[in-house]
């Protein structure tokens, strides 16, 4: 389990990176009313693939990591470091991931280019928000 935790951890550090570029490919895209090309393309489908990659290894984690029998959901819902981990982290990270998802998939859809980096810059920039605010910053610095 060590080694899936160890590369939850550290996939985390490519999601961060890549979803941090694709926001603010979009954003920069749409301000500036540039063409949207396959370079834009392969950013944002990355962005998706590799988010999509860490969900899988964080739903591995969290099956077979937590001892679900052990502890009563009061228990960890007292407990501000469980309720992180265990409730507040994964649902965050899946709405993140669902922004991301629900961009992609609209911005297909669009035909102008300032079409597709705003359908693209809103969720993207609001799932990068709610990665930054989920990530258990004093166990990742720490």
């Amino acid at each position: 389990m060590s080694t899936i935790k160890f590369l939850h951890s550290y996939w985390a550090y490519l999601v961060l990176l890549i979803v941090t570029l694709a926001t603010i490919n979009s954003i920069i895209g749409m301000l500036t009313k540039k063409e949207f090309g396959a370079k834009d393309f392969r950013i944002a489908l990355f962005a998706l693939i590799v988010t999509h990659i860490q969900l899988l290894i964080g739903i591995v984690l969290y099956v077979f990591a937590n001892n679900f029998g052990e502890i009563e959901m009061g228990e960890i819902m007292k407990n501000a470091s469980l309720r992180l981990r265990n409730v507040e982290h994964p649902l965050l990270m899946v709405v993140a991931i669902t922004l991301l998802t629900i961009g992609y998939s609209k911005h297909k859809n669009k035909r102008t280019s300032s079409a597709k980096f705003k359908i693209l810059a809103i969720p993207y920039a609001l799932a990068l928000v709610a990665i930054l605010a989920m990530i258990p910053w004093k166990a990742w610095l720490g």
